[in-house]
């Protein structure tokens, strides 16, 4: 469809008034599909007189694509234009989250209580123990966001404050699928340790840090950094999110064409943060033999450096058995490159590697793309779980926890690799086995040592 082809394609919600007799609502969808508009939703606002007010959504390519369509429209009988409008523009009016009281502030007595001088226990009973500022705050349930928007979607380096909708984006997804209060943090800065010394320093605000579109390699070198000094559940989704529904994914391609994914060679086509993350957690799970391809010398090295192998694009597509791609260049893998009973994901969104169609057609056993593959399928019951666990970090042990239990909600059917996101099993599920697997592990802390 014409809405998933390009990241800029816009999202237009047109008003009209429109006569209500039969016939004319049909022509004026008849209109904006030939001149190759997709229409999304449709609703009535109002009734006016013989004319009836609805609004409909609209997929374009850009804004002259509009324009053309409106010029149709305005030459109908029967149909008045009222106004249009950028229907995502408008939805993040006034930004998509805020911050409420959970408690009533209806008298003199709740102020007392809620702020000075009762507080004023509370704080003294911290101070004594400070872990009890997890019973007595939000802290327990509250995950720092945080980006220096240095690689915000596919858009890139686009400047810290551009991010902001993104953070807000995934702060809504922790708020709606787990009941998380995510905060979206900004860094204005590029400089590593500067961003390093700020996640240090804000991490007494949260119980968990979600860093989030960090370029590569700056990425790597923040995480290892703050291991070591902040003792709480971080992570960064970009990785090891997205390795985590990519695991899941590929135990169900796996077991729909009859293998154990252990047992297979994998290959891995970019190796920027997210295909270093799908390595590790790969390695993690058990594969023994993870190839790459990357165009960059450290991102190999990187590989290496964990027990893969670097290898040119060709000599990869010649010996894994599965194939996962997160280059973003479309059509990448050429039809002649494909092996008999390969097991293809090409990941890149808008337009994969190849297209998994092609891929099929040209001997691969399984073949998909990255339209259902979402990290946000993982990141809000990894986070859920290692709060409710209180764990000290998210290791490998919960993310593979979390990819099984997200692949045991898939329907079965080979055309679904991982269930539906909005799904509220898949994400109760999630917290569950990261939050056991946190306390099997060891990756909770002792009381003693709190």
């Amino acid at each position: 469809m014409l809405y998933e082809r390009s990241p800029d394609n816009l999202i237009k919600n047109l008003r009209a008034y429109i006569t209500d007799k039969p016939g004319y609502l049909g022509k004026l969808l008849t209109t904006i599909g030939m001149h190759g508009g997709n229409i999304g939703d449709l609703r009535l606002v109002k009734r006016a007189g013989k004319s009836n007010l609805r609004e409909i959504e609209i997929y374009v390519r850009d804004q002259e694509h509009m324009q053309d369509i409106l010029h149709a429209v305005g030459e109908l009988d029967g149909i008045q234009i009222d106004n249009v409008s950028d229907a995502v523009l408008d939805l993040h009016k006034g930004g998509k989250i805020e911050m409420k009281s959970t408690v009533p502030v209806e008298n003199a007595g709740d102020i007392r209580r809620i702020y000075t001088p009762g507080v004023a226990a509370v704080c003294r009973a911290i101070q004594k123990e400070p872990e009890l500022m997890y019973d007595y705050t939000y802290v327990r349930n509250a995950v720092a966001i945080v980006t220096n928007g240095t690689a915000i979607l596919g858009l890139g380096d686009i400047g810290v404050r551009a991010g902001m909708p993104v953070m807000e984006g995934k702060a809504v997804l922790f708020s709606k699928l787990v009941g998380i209060s995510g905060i979206p943090i900004l860094i204005d800065s590029k400089d590593i340790q500067t961003c390093i010394d700020t996640i240090v320093n804000i991490a007494p605000s949260f119980g968990a840090i979600k860093l989030e579109d960090f370029r590569a390699p700056e990425c790597f070198a923040i995480e290892e950094a703050r291991m070591q000094k902040l003792d709480m559940p971080i992570m960064h989704d970009d990785q090891h999110g997205t390795a985590t529904v990519v695991l899941a994914a590929l135990l169900n391609a796996t077991r729909y064409v009859g293998d154990d994914l252990r047992a297979l060679s994998v290959g891995i086509v970019g190796l920027g943060a997210a295909g270093n993350g799908i390595a590790r957690l790969l390695k993690a799970f058990g594969v023994q033999t993870i190839y790459g391809a990357d165009i960059n010398e450290d991102a190999k090295a990187r590989l290496s450096a964990m027990g893969g192998m670097p290898l040119s694009l060709m000599d990869l597509m010649q010996k894994a058995q599965v194939v996962v791609t997160t280059t973003g260049v479309p059509n990448l893998i050429k039809p002649e490159m494909i092996r008999a009973r390969q097991i293809i994901l090409a990941l890149s969104n808008p337009d994969p590697e190849i297209k998994p169609e092609v891929a099929i057609e040209a001997g691969a056993a399984f073949a998909a793309d990255g339209r259902g593959v979402n990290n946000a399928l993982a990141f809000p019951g990894l986070f859920k779980g290692a709060l409710q666990a209180r764990a000290s970090r998210i290791n490998n042990r919960m993310k593979i926890a979390a990819a099984q239990a997200i692949a045991s909600l898939a329907n079965g059917d080979r055309q679904e690799l991982v269930p539906a996101l909005l799904n509220p099993e898949v994400h109760q599920k999630v917290t569950g086995a990261v939050e056991r697997a946190a306390l099997e592990s060891g990756a909770v802390k002792k009381l003693s040592e709190m």
